[in-house]
């Protein structure tokens, strides 16, 4: 009988083989971080829009994707400090035939809660939607004036 000599270092790179391929097979996913159920998983359970937030002199601009989406099913609320979008993705068309190759596109309600980098008006807020992309318009609260406080 033969001895073989082990190798832990070697199994531990095996394992660490499988777990990337795990995840190249899941697909990327956007941020930080991935997921294990997967991006193909989760696009046909949820939908959450894509959007930009910039920052202008006076206000904070939000540009939201919301393709397939009417301006009158799209419902936006605005704290201070937080932004809230919700609406609902209708499914347009019933297919009878199961013979998918690819079903990509997400269906169904969501609500997206933004943290907003500075304190807003929400009483001033302004939005427009036009072609699915909707654009909220956040002017910035004014900036309390510093007191000297006299120390005694």
């Amino acid at each position: 009988m033969a001895l073989v000599r082990r190798r832990p270092s070697g199994e531990i790179e095996s394992i660490r083989r499988d777990i990337e391929r795990m995840f190249e097979e899941l697909g990327e996913w956007p941020g930080r971080f991935r997921p294990w159920w997967g991006r193909r998983w989760l696009a046909r359970v949820a939908y959450f829009p894509t959007l930009d937030m910039f920052d202008k002199k006076d206000e904070i601009v939000i540009k939201a994707e919301l393709p397939g989406i009417e301006k009158e099913e799209v419902d936006i609320s605005v704290t201070e400090d937080t932004l809230t979008i919700k609406g609902e993705a209708k499914k347009e068309e019933e297919i009878k035939d199961e013979d998918y190759y690819c079903c990509e596109r997400s269906y169904g309600s969501f609500s997206r809660s933004i943290d907003l980098p500075v304190a807003v008006q929400p009483e001033k807020v302004k939005a427009t939607f036009k072609d699915g992309m909707l654009e909220i318009h956040l002017p910035k609260a004014a900036k309390p004036k510093g007191v000297k406080v006299e120390v005694k």
